[in-house]
């Protein structure tokens, strides 16, 4: 069982969306702990300095699927992980 999900799906022009990955490019470079708009409310995050990150680009016919995953280790586990190194 996951500690929190969250799926926003939504038609953005692509001016919004440019502002949206911006803010979010913004929020990586800064670093530390990080508020992450979400519409109705914010998510705060710690980043990282390292993030393992993964694009997918898939064709189906007249559409294009753009997917960008960024993941990282939270607190406790990056810090056991770091110790076993």
């Amino acid at each position: 069982m996951k500690d929190l999900e969250f799926t926003q799906k939504r038609a953005l022009s692509r001016a919004e969306a440019a502002d949206q990955l911006e803010a979010l490019a913004a929020a990586i470079r800064r670093g530390g702990q990080a508020e992450l708009d979400l519409g109705p409310g914010r998510l705060t995050v710690r980043i990282p300095d390292e993030l393992h990150t993964e694009i997918e680009v898939e064709l189906d016919g007249d559409e294009i699927e753009l997917e960008v995953e960024m993941s990282w280790k939270t607190g406790a586990s990056a810090e056991s992980s770091a110790a076993e190194d």
